[in-house]
């Protein structure tokens, strides 16, 4: 299956490709833990048109938040069928009231109300290109 890659011109999002990011799925964030083995966990990402990056939260004291403060490269990946796409980047733990606010605020969008969570942090993630299916793709 063919892929392509695409890097965030944040004004003239792929229809399809924004469609994707944007319906409910679950995915999975890579972060590296300090010895470069990934680590992945389930997460709920959600992007940020206006802001230009895209958020998940998590709670400050998970490996995810852990291995991000120390090595802020990331990926997010989430699958449907033979549709699937991959966004790279590097996110920033945020523990701000106003972050964290617009962290929940667009994973609210996308999923649900998150739980309460005291201890709750947003990772901005800072997105570089996204890897796309060829599915996603207008000609594909």
């Amino acid at each position: 299956m063919p892929v392509t890659s695409w890097q965030p011109g944040w004004a003239d999002f792929p229809p399809p490709l924004l469609e994707f990011w944007t319906e409910r799925h679950l995915c999975t964030l890579t972060t590296l833990r300090a010895d470069g083995r990934p680590h992945v966990a389930p997460v709920g990402v959600a992007l940020d048109l206006e802001e230009r990056c895209a958020w998940v939260i998590t709670d400050g004291g998970s490996l995810k938040a852990a291995h991000a403060a120390a090595d802020a490269r990331v990926a997010a990946c989430q699958v449907d069928g033979r549709r699937w796409s991959t966004l790279e980047g590097t996110a920033r733990v945020l523990g701000d009231g106003s972050s964290v606010r617009r962290a929940e605020e667009r994973y609210a969008a996308r999923y649900k109300r998150p739980r309460p969570n005291p201890t709750r942090v947003a990772l901005r993630i800072e997105v570089e290109r996204f890897l796309v299916s060829a599915a996603l793709t207008t000609t594909g």
